[in-house]
């Protein structure tokens, strides 16, 4: 079979902070289903991999179901409903999507789905049944057969909202029943007749909004009677949602399982089952989050079996515990998808190709790193640190060495942070790597950890002194006066796996080591040479004065240099790979090109003076230019416009001493049919030597391009389209940041077939980070 010249290698996200944006498909070796903003994800737990994307909808996917199938098979079908108003239901075969067919009709975003495959009397072919709620006040019956979808019935409820729905059946017949959750404090029962839903009764006793209904079936009770069987309390908050475990075949009969989990806003899921003997509802086993600044659960699924749950936190993430075998009462967490929960403004590989480190306006930096375990060949990333959890939205980052980066946010300050002790060894036990080679011997100085004090904002080292001299409990409770306040303080562990969500935000935060003042307004993109010594930083920027970039020395973190010369943000800056020039592109449609001055003696720091420019007639581009990127050999450079456009600007001559230079263009301008928010160029040249260049897009499109100078004037047929991505690797929303993995001059691994892949990582507004794979040999 010949490879594919695109894959995507590795997926971070989580699911959408909504109610209901999580679904556990029933059937052996179920998926997971979750929203995570436009798009559906289909995750499998077991293994641990993101098996395909769904991209349909134009808005935050808020709803979720997996249609349960009868005969105890793996579910094939789901239906999902979003912010753009849609409901979309979705066909699976083979992992990956065969169908999606859009049910259009709701005036309001859609909040809730609900569906079932019904046996008509007439009809061979078995119905499929959907109900969606909406913020129009309207619940809409759907009916669809084969590819043909009819509306079959709109419930108006007036004013009130419907947001939580199920759909089942009268036992022993195939006539619907709906239950509708209100906002008026009411269950509404809803019987089909003549393919109509009538309002039969309503179930009073609820004294809020009703979040979360479901049936189950019990028996072959005939006779249609609802009753009162008991009453659950036991959280104390909001309860968000409830679910009874899955039915499931044993010997060719179905069996429901009693027993029921519910989660709530007080940080717990709760299991509850009926005491055997007496056949009281008991709490038989309760989990939950501890520490950390979270809020509680949204939503919570059963594993088709019953052995696993998961829940769905505040902040987007996932929190899965698995059933002992051995000892049923005792459930353990597990290893779980994690990523940012809003917009993925910027990334960066580590010098050595290792890991990734990204940064979001979800106001935290998250790095992500292979977990190599010792039995199996199969390697899989995961989020094993968050170095910083911040009180702005961050905006941008750059490494200074393996471990040490700087970040800006939406505030005046950059800050500086590096690696404590605690992470590298988890890091080469996670990674598989010796402690000393990472190390390199800077044993001594290295501090422990980091926490954040009470009301502050930035991470403070803990050292080896400092875990010791924190005072055990009895100490504290007959010294302390009960009004002062003990700092949560930074535990050390050593991990073999990736950590759990509890421990990322308590235990994995990198101390800050420096502030970096200087810029009048929110820093707005960062970058640092290639021989680590000098750090260049922007803000944004209405006026020329502003828009000043600054240089620092990254051993003494002074500012050495002050460079005007735009009139409005640069939006992204690259040191040529021989550090020679720095290139600045800026929302002002322009770029400017500073080369730099050959000092009298290395300890004096360099000097950037301009080299050439474009204004606004010699511009090429006529919107903002967002990205920027130079070819591996420093002769070229690449920009990416709002335009549509990408052009290679160069030759750029190092050895020239003259003061000011004319650069022109000196590639064919290519359109790209979008708007390209990043360029990244690859570090290595293809077969043909070619260089290879990556082209993002303001949809969520990636491009791979090959460019040659042709030496023909005008330059014709220089560019070659390679490969795009599918609709289902592509993001949803804008791409902020594309970077290509430094291969260190050797190749990643060959594979069986003598494949040579390169890699690149992609992050975006759509809260997820992909990592694809790109075989080299097909470009």
């Amino acid at each position: 079979m010949v490879a594919p010249v695109l894959e995507i290698s590795h997926v971070f996200c989580c699911p959408n902070r909504v109610r209901g944006a999580l679904s556990w498909s029933s059937g052996p070796g179920g998926l997971l289903a979750f929203g995570t903003s436009c798009s559906v994800v289909l995750y499998d737990p077991r293994e641990r991999v993101v098996i395909t994307n769904l991209n349909g909808h134009t808005a935050r996917v808020n709803c979720i179901q997996w249609i349960c199938k009868q005969d105890g098979f793996p579910s094939t079908e789901l239906v999902s409903g979003g912010s753009d108003n849609q409901v979309i239901h979705w066909e699976i075969e083979n992992n990956q999507l065969l169908k999606a067919v859009h049910l259009s009709g709701h005036e309001g975003p859609v909040y809730a789905v609900h569906a079932v495959y019904q046996r008509r009397a007439s009809d061979v072919v078995l119905h499929t049944l959907i109900v969606s709620a909406a913020s129009d006040s309207t619940v809409r019956v759907w009916s669809k057969k084969g590819s043909e979808i009819t509306c079959l019935q709109t419930l108006n409820f007036g004013n009130g909202f419907t947001l939580a729905l199920c759909l089942s059946f009268l036992p022993n017949t195939d006539v619907p029943v709906l239950a509708c959750g209100d906002d008026d404090c009411k269950i509404h029962l809803f019987v089909q007749q003549n393919d109509q839903f009538q309002k039969v009764l309503f179930l009073c006793g609820h004294e809020d909004w009703i979040r979360g209904v479901e049936w189950a079936a019990f028996g072959a009770k005939i006779t249609f009677a609802v009753t009162l069987e008991t009453v659950l309390a036991g959280h104390e908050n909001w309860v968000n949602a409830v679910h009874w475990q899955p039915s499931f075949y044993k010997d060719g009969i179905l069996q429901q399982p009693v027993r029921l989990l519910s989660a709530s806003m007080d940080k717990t899921m709760i299991l509850w089952a009926p005491d055997e003997e007496s056949g009281v509802w008991l709490e038989q086993v309760r989990v939950g989050e501890v520490g950390g600044n979270t809020l509680g659960f949204y939503d919570c699924q059963f594993s088709e079996d019953g052995s696993m749950i998961i829940a769905h936190a505040f902040h987007g993430a996932l929190h899965l515990w698995k059933q002992n075998a051995a000892n049923p009462i005792e459930w353990t967490p597990e290893i779980v998808i994690s990523g940012h929960f809003d917009g993925v403004q910027d990334l960066m590989w580590d010098p050595e190709g290792e890991f990734i480190i990204t940064v979001g306006t979800d106001q935290t930096t998250r790095l992500f790193a292979p977990w190599k375990k010792k039995d199996q060949a199969q390697v899989t990333w995961h989020e094993i640190a968050r170095p910083q959890i911040h009180g702005y939205d961050l905006k941008c980052l750059a490494m200074i060495n393996r471990f040490q980066f700087v970040s800006g946010a939406d505030e005046k300050v950059l800050r500086v942070f590096s690696a404590p002790r605690n992470f590298v060894e988890n890091f080469c036990a996670i990674t598989g790597q010796s402690l000393n080679h990472v190390l390199c011997n800077q044993v001594s100085d290295l501090p422990e950890g980091a926490t954040v004090p009470a009301l502050g904002l930035s991470n403070k080292a803990v050292f080896q002194g400092d875990i010791a001299s924190q005072p055990c409990d009895e100490e504290e409770l007959l010294t302390s006066t009960g009004f002062e306040h003990h700092q949560v303080a930074f535990q050390p562990s050593v991990l073999t796996e990736p950590p759990t969500e509890d421990h990322l935000l308590q235990n994995t935060l990198w101390p800050e080591i420096q502030k970096l003042y200087g810029h009048g307004y929110e820093i707005f993109c960062v970058t640092c040479n290639n021989s680590k010594t000098l750090l260049a930083s922007a803000c944004k920027a209405t006026k020329k004065e502003h828009g000043a970039i600054i240089l620092w020395n990254t051993t003494s973190w002074k500012q050495v240099q002050n460079l005007v010369f735009h009139s409005l943000t640069v939006t992204q800056m690259a040191f040529s790979p021989n550090d020679k020039f720095l290139l600045a592109v800026s929302r002002d449609r322009t770029w400017s090109l500073w080369k730099r001055q050959d000092t009298i003696s290395p300890e004096l720091d360099p000097i950037f003076s301009l080299f050439a420019f474009t204004n606004k007639i010699t511009s090429v581009h006529s919107r903002i230019i967002w990205s920027c990127d130079w070819s591996p050999d420093s002769k070229f450079f690449f920009t990416g416009s709002r335009d549509k456009k990408v052009v290679v600007w160069g030759e750029c001559d190092s050895g020239d001493d003259s003061v000011e230079h004319s650069i022109g263009p000196c590639s064919s301008v290519l359109d790209v049919g979008g708007s390209v928010t990043a360029v990244s160029v690859c570090p290595v040249l293809n077969l043909a030597q070619r260089y290879i260049v990556a082209v993002g897009l303001e949809c969520g499109k990636i491009c791979l391009y090959t460019w040659k100078k042709t030496d023909q004037v005008p330059e014709i047929n220089d560019w070659i389209h390679c490969v795009e991505t599918s609709q289902s690797q592509s993001h949803t929303l804008a791409i902020r940041k594309l970077c290509w993995k430094n291969c260190n001059g050797k190749m990643e691994q060959k594979e069986a077939e003598g494949t040579e892949w390169l890699y690149f990582a992609s992050c975006g507004e759509d809260h997820t980070v992909k990592i694809y794979k790109v075989n080299s040999c097909a470009l």
